[in-house]
């Protein structure tokens, strides 16, 4: 056992790779979190049914009559949200500590494609329970996919199998999600793993403890680091457990077709995408600035930079301070134009669709995004003293901050219609 332990870990690691503080131990989160998912996934399928007429009463039964049924599911459900957080996070923690780059930019893009294959993941298993909320985010979902030009209502029709929601998308949600995606992200995951491993490990901080030569002080994997990821794989494995014994997973009424739920809200990762799509052009929403933003995450790596810092966070003092001003424009801009815009679409009834859309709430919004993020890295260049990188990472915490605000704006602050109300209301 020992020796296949070390087949996957080296017999030595460096002492500063271990350090918590350094990399939270995301990684390691996100792999106990798939095993949580597999094996809670592999109980639901011995009682879940994918018919449609089926589905439903498979998991009211599950809930109300199988011993453990519901906190079965329970840990399932959260443990599938939490890997969407921890991914994102461990993401953020990849870049902001310069581990994307230095011959592990091809690993950076197999973890974009990890991150992808999770979300979809998710998303499929949110339509299997099929009552309203899983059967109506599912349809609001797959309705964006129809604004994609040229292409969109094929790609409407071959996400749900069908011109609806119906038990053909059933059957390939089911597939998808118990067979396929998962199949996809162990052979990436264990990948992944393999490059990190090859690269040498996580990418060490400045303050790393050093030999009298300059290498890395090592210590040995055994035990010093197989206990501290077997201690934090079985806390996060109870906090999941303890929060599904407290919290059960959601289970809504029966879907019915003809009964639209007031606000029909995507799931929650998703929601941010919804947000844009009540301000902008749905061209822009669904197609342009995703888009955009995901080609600009896979260049991130190969932007030419003489001396990037490798393993301290935002790069050093005038990152961090870069880093906060971006956060604090991004604070403050994006609920003004949030609630701006609900203003003029209520007052004056501005509409996103259409050829006029396409300028007053497609292009000028796109053009007011390239204007502030390029004003942001001028701004940093120029008072703060930043670098070219220092400055390009304060773009992209100005970015990430706002998709995040404008996701707490889909889950928290929209009321029947979508319109801005308070949660409490």
């Amino acid at each position: 056992m020992g020796t296949f332990v070390l087949h996957l870990r080296p017999v030595r690691v460096p002492a500063g790779a271990i350090r918590w503080t350094h990399t939270f131990g995301l990684g390691g989160m996100s792999l106990v979190l798939l095993l949580l998912l597999v094996v809670t996934g592999s109980l639901l399928m011995l009682v879940y049914r994918p018919l449609p007429g089926e589905a439903y009463e498979s998991i009211a039964t599950l809930e109300g009559s199988v011993l453990f049924g519901a906190f079965v599911r329970a840990v399932h459900h959260w443990s599938a949200n939490a890997l969407v957080v921890v991914s994102v996070l461990h993401l953020l923690r990849v870049f902001l500590t310069g581990g994307h780059r230095d011959g592990r930019e091809l690993n950076w893009l197999v973890g974009l494609a990890l991150l992808a294959l999770v979300a979809g993941s998710c998303f499929t298993g949110y339509l299997l329970p099929w009552d309203q909320l899983a059967y109506w985010a599912v349809t609001i979902v797959t309705g964006m996919a129809g604004y994609v030009p040229l292409a969109g209502a094929r790609l409407a029709l071959l996400l749900r199998g069908g011109p609806e929601i119906g038990p053909g998308t059933l059957v390939s949600f089911y597939a998808l999600h118990t067979q396929w995606l998962p199949a996809a992200i162990f052979l990436l995951a264990g990948f992944h793993f393999w490059r990190v491993r090859k690269a040498g490990g996580v990418v060490l901080p400045p303050d790393a403890p050093r030999e009298e030569n300059g290498a890395p002080r090592r210590v040995l994997f055994l035990p010093n680091l197989l206990v501290r990821e077997t201690a934090a794989a079985l806390a996060l494995a109870a906090a999941v457990s303890l929060f599904a014994a407290l919290v059960r997973a959601p289970l809504g009424q029966a879907a019915n077709p003809g009964m639209s739920p007031n606000p029909a809200k995507a799931p929650w990762y998703f929601l941010g995408f919804q947000e844009l799509l009540v301000h902008l052009h749905p061209v822009f929403a669904v197609v342009v600035f995703p888009l955009a933003g995901a080609l600009a995450l896979a260049a991130l790596p190969y932007l030419r930079a003489e001396d990037w810092p490798r393993g301290e966070w935002f790069l050093s003092a005038t990152g961090r301070r870069s880093a906060r001003l971006a956060a604090l424009v991004a604070l403050v801009a994006v609920p003004l134009f949030v609630v701006g815009d609900e203003l003029v679409i209520v007052r004056l009834g501005a509409g996103a669709a259409g050829a006029a859309g396409l300028l007053t709430r497609g292009l000028l919004p796109a053009l007011a995004v390239a204007g502030g993020a390029a004003g942001l890295f001028v701004l940093a260049r120029r008072r703060l003293g930043a670098n070219r990188l220092e400055a390009t990472q304060a773009v992209f915490v100005l970015l990430a901050t706002s998709f995040a605000l404008l996701t707490v704006a889909g889950i928290f602050f929209r009321g029947p219609g979508m319109r801005l109300t308070w949660p409490w209301s």
